[in-house]
């Protein structure tokens, strides 16, 4: 019956010498076989258990859960259940990633790009992971037209309000707590109305003035937040 060599079995498999040794060592594919002068032989029992190695870990299984299938006697659909939903995160969080990449790229200048990638960065720093994804999971499920249209309606409030401030409207004026009340309910839209992502948002603006403005298109320190603030107490 034939046999292979530690080097032709490398060859034939397209895995290195020194991964069958590793293999042989911890005892997942061991050479049947020894020569006299004590070279390892492969059988063909061998060399099927080693193409069912590697085709486990293809599918992304560590040694040891390789080990743990090749050893099952019953199903081993519990293993590949467990393994398909840690693929599907991974799938999540690629595409989270190729729409983030796709968002920062569509009609960026360079220098824009690196004054987004500056306010991400700034992000990171009070938002958890879990609260950015869920952030961004919802503009994802709105879509960038509703987004831009959020964004447009935001604008707007930003505008009238400035323009009561500029009128000496005081905040606990009806209009102004009206615009106060649809500030909100704009914001809860992106936030969900978690209470933690609010008061991150709020630590964010507050440490972050003069860089988050950039961004949004008004002067850090014209009182608007405040402004707001007040109206949102009057209610």
């Amino acid at each position: 019956m034939t046999r292979w060599s530690v080097g032709d079995l490398a060859r034939a498999s397209g895995l290195t010498v020194r991964t069958l040794h590793h293999y042989d060592e911890i005892g997942l594919v061991v050479a049947s076989e020894r020569t006299a002068s004590g070279h390892r032989r492969y059988t063909p029992d061998d060399v099927r258990r080693l193409y069912q190695v590697r085709s486990l870990r293809q599918l992304g299984l560590s040694l040891e859960e390789v080990r743990s299938a090749l050893s099952r006697s019953d199903s081993l659909r519990p293993l590949f259940e467990a393994q398909l939903a840690a693929l599907n995160v991974q799938a999540q969080q690629v595409e989270a990633l190729r729409s983030r990449l796709t968002a920062l790229l569509d009609g960026h200048t360079t220098e824009s790009l690196l004054s987004t990638l500056e306010m991400m960065s700034v992000y990171e720093s009070y938002f958890t992971a879990d609260q950015l994804g869920d952030m961004r999971s919802r503009a994802a499920a709105m879509g960038p037209e509703a987004v831009e249209a959020l964004k447009a309606s935001w604008l707007e409030l930003v505008r009238q309000l400035r323009q009561h401030m500029a009128d000496g409207t005081p905040p606990s004026d009806p209009r102004v707590v009206e615009l106060a009340r649809q500030w909100d309910e704009l914001g809860a839209r992106f936030t969900g109305g978690d209470p933690a992502v609010q008061a991150a948002a709020r630590k964010s603006w507050t440490e972050n003035k003069a860089s988050i403005s950039t961004q949004i298109g008004w002067p850090a320190d014209d009182g608007l937040v405040d402004y707001v603030t007040q109206a949102r107490a009057a209610r």
